[in-house]
């Protein structure tokens, strides 16, 4: 099975994921540019029981992050987690998105990605 683990950037919170995502995505809405301070932000999402973490962590609005240094990690939900792909130890090579959300605010120099699901909003 194969795990992947992440931190944030000072290294307090650390985070590990077991086998492969159910899903891989691209967030352009307004809360993940603000959030991220990016165009969008590149995600993955496990089931919830192959999520694990250790540190202090705060939360606002869902989503997880170190009160350390503010890296941004996860979103913990019930039934799932879903990683800030970018807070992974080792670059994720082996992870391409196969879908976009909130394409309705994608900057007009982004294309679509080539065979990724395209929603103009949260996907159904």
């Amino acid at each position: 099975m194969k795990i992947r683990t992440g931190r944030c950037l000072c290294g307090a919170v650390a985070y590990r994921v077991e086998g492969e995502p159910l899903r891989v995505g691209l967030c352009h809405c307004a809360d993940c540019r603000k959030s991220s301070g990016s165009a969008f932000v590149f995600f993955a999402v496990w089931p919830r029981p192959a999520f694990s973490h250790s540190g202090e962590i705060a939360t606002f609005a869902g989503r997880s992050f170190c009160p350390a240094c503010g890296g941004r990690l996860f979103c913990l939900r019930d039934d799932e987690a879903e990683i800030r792909v970018g807070s992974l130890d080792n670059a994720p090579t082996d992870l391409a998105p196969d879908y976009e959300v909130w394409i309705k605010r994608r900057e007009t120099w982004l294309h679509p990605l080539p065979g990724a699901g395209q929603y103009a909003e949260d996907a159904d």
